[in-house]
């Protein structure tokens, strides 16, 4: 057969159900082969965008997403969303196509080195010239990306490439000399984290997105339960635990709740679970020096790099809790539980938005109250995040968002991959009026292939986190207004998507049900004051 054909008997046998991209004259071999594949694809409209449905679609699944883009600027485009991934340890396998292996490095049309250009945002990256290697190739990206701490793998296959013919034989398993993940952790290490928590009398669980990747939900609740230890989350790790949790006691970090960060200065042994512990949460972590801090993480090269851990753990966290409990016996931090308890309770007073404007806390509370209990909520990176983040209250359902690279333009071709990947649940879209006008060009994508997703835009005309920086820094602004932007009611409107205005929180209640009751997709427009901050 034709290597565009076993390309896609390829995906077939990796079960890949569905694909997302853009398609052009280098990848056409390809993409005439996936007409008759069974794969549904999803037409999106703009490269960038297939990479992020396709981590959408990754986290909701556990498995690879798939996401394809034509030679130059096409591949380029997808630079963005693989650099996401790879910051938020997301596997996707981008497919890209090349010009003709005979014109590379001669600058003809639509060439660019898409191997070399997305180098440090990968896992690893191939360029396919032998046609014989092709389904080697494709069983190692989907292994590299979904194995050890996940990631992105790019391959990268000429158009004449395509044309020619192998033998298709796919391989049953994977052997990578060069690439051996640890994943049991060290039993003494083990041991050592064993008789910590035996030692300690403020244990505190900092649980990041390292749990999802490892499906070890039910293991940290478990844990925390029996030992009684109270957990935090980076914002990555929300939703790692239920909510309702009462060892749940928010999110750390410069702008994480009161509980959390009093958590992390108070504690006297530390256990980080699957967090990169980025600057944005670290911050929270001033004086820590008398700390124990155990670090347990699938990527050695993680452990310890902006925290001084006294015992690192490699390994799969699933594992390793599976590991601990076999060890641990049930104990009781009834003093400290109550502490964080009462810092809790310690809520500040929303304060009335003017007139004509709607809190957004009070409307993510409001939000909260008619979700579904397995809803997937997706926030965009900005002012949206921060109140979204602070105030969602999820038990069973799950909160997605663009933590490591913070890319705006994330959340609906994110929920749009979300809710393929899991049709039956609620998924909504909290985004900004700024990245809204970075993505809603996918209102298309989900009217065309018929994709329910529920999109809320918070609109102050403003890019309203970085004013708040220039104000706070730099006392003016500049550059941060966003005078011109459209109604996106009658944007929605004009894709065919019914939408609706809200200007007062009486009006949420309502405005909400319509949205969420709804079987196509919907918009709704929250008008919010422009110096409402981010800040709890």
């Amino acid at each position: 057969m034709t290597v565009a054909r076993a390309m896609v008997e390829c995906l077939k046998a990796e079960g890949v159900k569905h694909v997302f991209g853009y398609p052009g004259a280098a990848i056409c071999p390809f993409y005439d082969e996936l007409i008759s594949s069974g794969i549904e694809h999803i037409l999106v409209r703009h490269e960038v965008n297939g990479g992020h449905a396709a981590s959408g679609y990754a986290r909701m699944t556990g498995k690879a997403g798939v996401c394809i883009a034509t030679s130059g600027p096409g591949a380029l485009n997808l630079i963005t969303a693989i650099g996401t991934a790879y910051m938020d340890s997301i596997p996707i396998v981008a497919i890209t196509g090349q010009v003709n292996s005979d014109q590379i490095g001669r600058d003809v049309f639509q060439e660019a080195d898409i191997t070399g250009a997305s180098e440090p945002f990968v896992k690893h990256s191939y360029m396919v010239k032998d046609p014989s290697v092709i389904c080697d190739v494709i069983k190692k990206a989907f292994y590299i990306a979904e194995t050890g701490r996940p990631g992105p793998v790019l391959i990268d296959v000429p158009m004449d490439v395509q044309l020619m013919e192998c033998d298709f034989e796919y391989p049953e398993k994977v052997e990578i000399r060069s690439y051996k993940p640890t994943t049991e952790g060290n039993k003494l290490q083990i041991k050592r984290v064993a008789d910590a928590i035996l030692k300690a009398d403020k244990p505190l669980i900092c649980a990041g997105g390292g749990v999802f990747l490892s499906d070890a939900k039910e293991e940290l609740k478990e844990f925390a339960n029996r030992c009684d230890i109270p957990v935090i989350n980076t914002m990555m790790g929300l939703s790692n635990i239920d909510m309702s949790d009462e060892h749940f006691f928010g999110m750390l970090g410069m702008h994480g709740g009161k509980a959390a960060n009093y958590a992390v200065r108070n504690c006297d042994l530390l256990i980080l679970l699957g967090a990169r512990m980025g600057d944005r949460a670290i911050v929270a972590m001033d004086g820590l020096e008398d700390v124990e801090i155990i670090h347990i993480d699938v990527d050695p090269a993680e452990i310890g790099k902006n925290v001084n851990v006294t015992t690192p753990v490699v390994g799969d966290i699933r594992i390793i809790l599976r590991r601990l409990l076999e060890t641990v016996k049930e104990e009781k931090h009834t003093e400290w539980m109550d502490s964080l308890k009462a810092v809790k309770s310690e809520q500040r007073p929303v304060p009335e938005a003017r007139p004509g404007t709607v809190n957004p806390k009070l409307f993510i509370c409001e939000l909260n109250r008619q979700l579904e209990k397995d809803a997937v909520v997706v926030a965009d990176v900005g002012s949206n995040q921060i109140w979204t983040a602070n105030n969602i209250y999820l038990t069973e359902g799950r909160f997605l968002t663009a933590g490591g690279m913070g890319t705006m333009g994330y959340s609906l071709p994110a929920a749009i991959g979300a809710k393929k990947a899991c049709p039956d649940r609620q998924v909504v879209a909290v985004c900004g009026d700024g990245s809204l006008q970075m993505e809603f060009m996918e209102l298309a994508t989900a009217m065309q292939h018929d994709i329910c997703v529920k999109v809320i835009v918070f609109v102050n005309t403003s890019l309203g986190m970085v004013r708040e920086l220039q104000d706070r820094i730099y006392s003016r602004e500049i550059a941060v207004d966003l005078t011109g932007s459209p109604d996106f009611d009658i944007i929605a409107q004009a894709y065919g998507i019914k939408a609706e205005s809200v200007t007062d929180i009486s009006q949420a209640k309502a405005a909400i049900h319509n949205m969420l009751s709804s079987e196509k997709p919907y918009l709704l427009q929250v008008i919010v004051d422009k110096e409402e901050n981010s800040i709890i």
